[in-house]
């Protein structure tokens, strides 16, 4: 039986379970509170040495990093192939992961993490919330997330959260004037690692970051959400009362992520 590691909105985790749909492969769900640092835990550290979800086990082996989990499963569990057959499609499909993991995945962190992981933190007294942020194993991490538990959205990594969000997106809508998905005409792990990145944008309503000009972005992901694997991988995480309470929380702090857009 494989097993994930897994929150319901961590955009790497949301991946690796749209894999997991896509292949039509059972597995066995172990929920990792964030909220409450449960991945800094001893116990959950000697599975996934960096302290993030997801982590795959299988054969009681643990497989982290998520693009790296995707592209297991497709060794593991080959059909259907979610990498296309041409080398070079396969090297623009490992691009856009690289994209992925580098720039927008920190980017999203900035502008979500403060909207779904400060207020538990700022609920403790600070010498514990410190010293549970002591515990982030990778350095840039945690003096990101020091900085996203002081500042929130005003802190100064949003800015280039969004303009790194707005160049992917411009760079995305250019490419998708000549195919039908991001690497080729066929859907591949590149979708499937870009995808949940505006799953972010539109649980808080800032689609206008791709909806109001990119029309070849707006058409990908819409056709994304209408895949079976992405409405059983994502959406059903995503209950409309919970929905109702992220696009409020979004909506009032549109204004934040908005004037860094008009920079961008």
């Amino acid at each position: 039986m494989l097993e994930l590691y897994t929150h319901p909105m961590s955009p790497c985790a949301q991946k690796v379970r749209i894999v997991l749909a896509e292949k039509n492969l059972d597995w066995q769900k172990h929920h990792v509170n964030l909220q409450e640092k449960k991945n800094l835990e001893p116990e959950y550290l000697k599975l996934n040495p960096l302290g993030v979800v997801p982590t795959l086990v299988e054969h009681g082996q643990a497989i982290i990093e998520s693009s790296i989990i995707c592209e297991y499963l497709d060794d593991a569990y080959p059909e259907p192939t979610l990498r296309p057959a041409d080398p070079y499609q396969r090297s623009t499909m490992r691009y856009w992961m690289k994209h992925v993991d580098v720039k927008l995945h920190p980017s999203c962190g900035t502008i979500q993490w403060p909207m779904v992981m400060r207020e538990a933190l700022m609920s403790k007294p600070e010498a514990e919330r410190d010293k549970i942020l002591a515990r982030i194993p990778e350095k840039p991490r945690r003096e990101r997330q020091m900085r996203l538990v002081k500042f929130g959205l005003d802190a100064p990594d949003v800015a280039d959260a969004v303009r790194t969000y707005r160049k992917t997106i411009v760079d995305m809508e250019e490419i998708l004037t000549t195919r039908q998905w991001v690497a080729s005409d066929q859907f591949s792990l590149a979708d499937i690692c870009l995808a949940p990145y505006f799953q972010t944008l539109h649980q808080f309503n800032w689609t206008a970051l791709f909806d109001q000009d990119c029309p070849n972005v707006a058409d990908w992901f819409a056709r994304c959400q209408q895949r079976p694997s992405y409405q059983t991988a994502v959406a059903a995480d995503f209950p409309e009362t919970l929905n109702n309470e992220l696009r409020e929380k979004g909506t009032a702090a549109w204004s934040k992520i908005e004037v860094h857009l008009g920079n961008s």
